[in-house]
């Protein structure tokens, strides 16, 4: 029994979403392979195999796999596919796109963010936003899974992996790359940061998102916001945490206005420490929250960055 993990990376260095999958595949049992598919990747592959945990890096190196074309890779998925009990992504749009491709392929049901492995053959997930966790078994021969990130820690460095150049499938066809347009921002990446400061609606616009950037400086943070505030427009897409958003766990986690629906509860309520501020008392933020403050958010966050100094 072995465990394939797709890596997600950019050609020079691993996603930090990989390292928690691996860990992950860890607890499935067996030996622990990693797919890294790429153009010119192979300071990706020697990330991949400094991971603490893995025994084998595959490296696929050619031009049809340098973006991250989901045809392509999912076809070198399904084409490693045999010698593997489990083939494992992390729930990022990268696993997203590809795994349930090789479930198709391979003919079999995908199992989606778990956050637990039980035993090789079974796995806990959340649904209903959260609010209930799944035990799922599957009997599937080549059991192919999404891992949520933030239900298992990142693997360790120190590993002495072997790497294994092996044959590429061909180009697909089904589909080229274009371009790309990459959000840049001097602040953390939001999934891998360890404090978030996040706004919603009770902003009231996008241009009192600033009233928060004093606040994220001091805090080195990243900024977030709810799903309401990102329909307003007040922020980005890239900005909003929830369940149809990015799914966070960072050390501090301060929502500010927001009223905490179930949909961002449940993209964030992992959070280690978790600061509320809102007007109303009655906000179901506050259910969840380790810390309150009822107050108008225009007075009590100018307060707080003059607190920090």
């Amino acid at each position: 029994m072995a465990a394939l993990v797709v890596a997600e990376h950019d050609n020079v260095s691993l996603k930090g979403s990989t390292l928690n999958t691996i860990t992950a595949a860890t607890a499935c049992g067996g030996d622990v392979h990693v797919l890294v598919a790429g153009h010119n990747c192979g300071a990706a592959a020697a990330a991949a195999a400094g991971a603490a945990g893995v025994s084998k890096v595959l490296v696929v190196d050619g031009a049809p796999f340098g973006d991250g074309l989901a045809e392509n890779i999912a076809a070198q998925v399904v084409a490693l596919a045999s010698a593997y009990s489990h083939i494992l992504a992390p729930a990022t749009a990268y696993g997203k796109n590809i795994l349930p491709r090789v479930a198709a392929k391979l003919d079999v049901g995908q199992i989606s963010e778990i956050t637990k492995v039980d035993a090789p053959d079974t796995f806990e997930r959340p649904i209903y936003a959260g609010n209930a966790i799944a035990t799922v078994q599957s009997s599937d021969a080549i059991k192919v899974i999404t891992v949520r990130t933030t239900g298992f820690d990142a693997a360790g460095t120190g590993g002495t992996a072997t790497i294994e150049n092996v044959a590429a499938v061909v180009d697909s066809g089904q589909s080229s790359f274009i371009s790309r347009e990459l959000a840049k921002s001097d602040r953390p990446e939001l999934t891998a940061a360890k404090i978030i400061v996040s706004g919603g609606r009770g902003m009231g616009s996008g241009d009192n998102f600033k009233i928060l950037e004093p606040l994220a400086d001091k805090l080195g943070a990243a900024m977030g916001a709810s799903r309401a505030a990102v329909d307003a427009g007040y922020v980005p897409n890239d900005w909003q945490v929830g369940q149809t958003g990015k799914i966070v766990a960072p050390s501090l986690y301060v929502a500010v206005g927001i009223s905490g629906a179930i949909q961002h509860l449940a993209g964030m309520k992992d959070s280690k420490t978790i600061v509320a501020i809102n007007k109303d008392p009655e906000a179901p933020i506050f259910s969840v929250a380790d810390y309150g403050i009822v107050g108008d958010l225009f007075d009590i966050v100018p307060q707080l960055v003059t607190e920090l100094g």
